[in-house]
């Protein structure tokens, strides 16, 4: 099925290039969450008029996503995350994604849940980690989460 992207989408294409995708990725995905059209010869008519208009909120996007990622960056020594630990250092229970969240709400920034990477799953241990935000297509910035033990 071939559809028209309305924004940049990862390993697919960026805005305004015309792909062929399985039927299924295009109804159940692509097309609910506005990030493609079908490709019929209206929708392409109707695509080269906003033009103009989906460029200009494309980058409008990518420049809140870089104010959010001098924020992000800005928190050099990360974000701390207490935790009931034991005396060797390891958690009772482990940090999570939420957690990770309301340390970077209490710290002044605000993320999304859907944004944190965590691919090694979550922290079991004290220490210090490194996580990667992913704020849009192509813009991603890492983290420190320090890990401590609750007194």
């Amino acid at each position: 099925m071939e559809v028209i992207l309305l924004e940049k989408v990862e390993n697919l294409g960026a805005l305004g290039d015309k792909v062929t995708v399985k039927s299924g990725y295009a109804r159940n995905f692509l097309i609910p969450k506005g990030r493609a059209v079908f490709a019929s010869p209206e929708n392409i008519r109707m695509f080269e008029e906003r033009w103009a208009e989906l460029e200009k909120q494309e980058a409008e996007k990518l420049a809140a996503v870089e104010v959010r990622k001098v924020q992000i960056q800005a928190l050099e020594d990360g974000v701390t995350v207490a935790h009931k630990a034991g005396e060797e250092g390891k958690l009772f229970g482990s940090v999570g994604i939420g957690d990770i969240v309301m340390a970077c709400r209490n710290a002044g920034v605000e993320i999304a849940r859907s944004e944190v990477r965590m691919p090694e799953g979550v922290f079991r241990a004290t220490g210090e980690y490194t996580v990667v935000l992913h704020l849009h297509t192509g813009v991603d910035v890492e983290l420190k989460v320090n890990v401590v033990a609750e007194e």
